[in-house]
């Protein structure tokens, strides 16, 4: 890993109990997969984000969960990218989508926020569009009006399995922007 330079993967969620296991954490749960994956057991509270390092597939990695709740997210992306010297275009986010289906995986090179305010926050911090981003599908075809409470309910009872699988390619989608690019992972997984 000698020479190569380090990624900081964000997974953005909500801190604390009560958040566990929500729509809108899809986020941690990537990294949460990702650092399990890696044998890391320990995390260090820093940059308002619990972070710990890691190896993924080969490349050294900084995984990072904010622990400063959805909206406010560019507080901890901002402070990671500067305390860590890590320039914008080797972050990653992990993001969860209500606008895509459920268990649906979208790579994107950069691009707007969606209306997913984690994203904004993001956007506003860093003062650029300008970084990649994988989205998690958590949408339902009967979801209700009232986003908020949508996305800070948990998963659906008996979805466990279809759940489990997207953390699983998120994972891999990770692996692939890290060994081959955003590009290569573009048209392995949009569908």
């Amino acid at each position: 890993m000698e020479g190569l330079t380090t990624k900081l993967i964000i997974g953005l969620g909500n801190p604390g109990e009560r958040y566990i296991g929500t729509r809108h954490n899809a986020g941690f749960m990537v990294i949460d997969a990702l650092a399990r994956a890696a044998g890391i057991e320990q995390w260090s509270n820093r940059s308002r984000s619990l972070i710990c390092r890691a190896a993924i597939a080969g490349h050294p990695a900084l995984l990072a969960k904010p622990l400063t709740y959805m909206n406010l997210s560019g507080l901890a992306v901002s402070l990671l990218l500067s305390e860590h010297d890590v320039p914008l275009q080797h972050a990653l986010l992990i993001v969860d989508d209500f606008n895509l289906p459920f268990g649906r995986i979208r790579v994107r090179p950069r691009g707007s926020a969606g209306g997913h305010h984690g994203l904004e926050s993001i956007i506003r911090a860093v003062e650029s569009e300008e970084f990649p981003r994988v989205r998690l599908g958590i949408g339902e075809e009967n979801a209700p009006v009232d986003k908020a409470e949508f996305v800070l309910s948990d998963f659906p009872p008996g979805r466990e399995a279809d759940l489990s699988d997207m953390i699983r390619r998120a994972g891999e989608v990770v692996k692939i922007i890290l060994s081959d690019g955003v590009t290569k992972a573009m048209s392995a997984y949009n569908a």
